[in-house]
């Protein structure tokens, strides 16, 4: 499998299972449209004839023996060879937890996925210190021989309840040496109860800090508003910033969204860079359609036209060396992730789970609330193993309409959470996610080619 396209200049041939990237001259791109696995000997001649009209005739039959050399040395149309290794995604030992410590959050997003901070239970919570002990607890147990452990403190708003956050931090810490464990703590925080105290803790023992800030400051404040309806932004820019500066801008992210009031998001992101973050992303918004804020289809060229004007502009800004990561576009194209890792994505439900305040156990933080997914609780010792399968079993492959895709080792079958919300089947992959994902995997290879030149 291939896919072509054009962009920015370039005529860019993706093989779908070796990953490998082929920037052609537009002999081969038109031939590509004319010729496919098995190759004869000689080009046929029907596709001679048609682009004839177009091109030299030796020219053709010397691009159509090139193109089948590489096919015969599967550098194109090569043979899929993970499919094999999908009855290798099987139960593994769950590595990473998100713990909701704060289930109420001090601001009032118009388009919160949890409700603005209660999930959409009507019950806004805060974990206690014993509960969050348990939860420890339970990822050690469920650890097994695995070594490195990842806590990520969640909300709702997480600094709320910061003193417990400070408690769990020292909980895990002092449980490393004993079970042969290595914590890495993450947070994501909205900004607003920042101080120096806060800062100076998150900085010391935080592997990794996400920070919520939409881009411009009629951008964030029209949806990131607070209880009292004021917006955000002047309270949390500085504070971000210095949090940034105190861990040497290493190790962080800024996080934003764009919605439908935003679709110019290119503005937001080189905002953010103006205003010093090297670390950047800003994602899309897609909920309900009567929502004034959603995306919907109708936006998708609108989106995808911005997408491109996003990569050109940072290409052009690293011409002139200025340098910035968008999360979106970054891209490995030499190693990239493991083989089950771009079989399953994530590994929500499996080899990461979230715990809310009173103890349940979710697949992962976006699941929350929803009884038909919960797995257990930490409480009474229960955990699903026959929900734990199900995820496990959650591969591309699994999903008739991924086999088929050629961004598949990519997305690794887009994420479980939007699949249910918007198709009732975590093996069904959601349509608009999928287009805008391709989009931003067709920007990212172009920006690879061009820094390539």
């Amino acid at each position: 499998m291939i896919h072509k396209y054009k962009l920015n200049g370039y005529n860019i041939v993706l093989d779908v299972n070796s990953g490998g990237v082929h920037v052609v001259d537009e002999l081969t791109y038109d031939l590509l449209d004319n010729v496919s696995p098995p190759f004869s000997d000689e080009c046929p001649e029907n596709t001679v004839e048609k682009l004839s009209r177009f091109y030299d005739r030796e020219d053709i039959i010397s691009c159509y023996n090139e193109v089948r050399e590489l096919y015969e040395n599967e550098i194109l149309f090569s043979g899929d060879s993970y499919e094999k290794l999908a009855g290798y995604s099987v139960p593994s030992p769950v590595k990473a937890m998100c713990l909701l410590v704060e289930q109420d959050c001090n601001l009032r997003c118009e388009y919160c996925f949890a409700g603005t901070g209660d999930y959409g239970t009507g019950h806004r919570m805060h974990m206690d210190f014993e509960t969050g002990k348990k939860a420890i607890d339970f990822l050690i147990g469920k650890s097994e021989g695995r070594q490195n452990l990842e806590v990520d403190f969640f909300g709702g708003e997480p600094l709320m309840n910061f003193d417990v956050v400070r408690q769990l931090v020292e909980y895990g810490r002092s449980k490393e040496k004993e079970h042969d464990k290595i914590f890495r703590f993450t947070v994501t925080t909205n900004g607003l109860l920042l101080d120096d105290d806060k800062i100076d803790f998150i900085n010391r023992e935080m592997s990794n800090v996400v920070l919520s800030i939409d881009g411009r400051r009629d951008v964030n404040d029209r949806v990131r508003r607070r209880i009292d309806g004021a917006g955000c932004y002047d309270r949390i820019l500085p504070k971000f910033k210095r949090l940034a500066k105190k861990r040497n801008f290493e190790n962080y992210y800024v996080r934003g969204t764009f919605t439908k009031y935003n679709t110019d998001f290119s503005d937001d992101v080189f905002h953010l860079y103006s205003e010093g973050f090297d670390q950047i992303s800003v994602e899309p918004v897609i909920g309900a359609a009567e929502s004034d804020f959603s995306l919907t289809q109708k936006d998708l060229p609108v989106i995808f036209s911005e997408y491109e004007r996003l990569a050109k502009r940072i290409l052009d800004a690293r011409e002139k060396g200025e340098y910035f990561n968008f999360f979106h576009f970054m891209l490995d194209l030499d190693q990239g992730p493991c083989a089950i890792k771009r079989l399953r994505g994530c590994g929500s439900g499996n080899e990461y789970v979230a715990v809310s305040p009173d103890g349940d156990i979710y697949p992962c933080h976006q699941f929350a609330g929803t009884e038909e997914y919960k797995m257990g609780n930490i409480h009474d010792g229960t955990f699903d193993a026959g929900m734990k399968a199900e995820f496990a079993g959650t591969h591309i492959y699994a999903k008739e309409d991924c086999k088929k895709c050629w961004a598949k080792f990519y997305c690794s079958g887009g994420c479980s959470a939007n699949n249910y919300i918007f198709n009732r089947s975590i093996n069904s992959a959601h349509k608009m996610s999928c287009e805008i994902q391709k989009k931003r995997i067709e920007c990212a290879v172009m920006m690879k080619a061009a820094e390539a030149e």
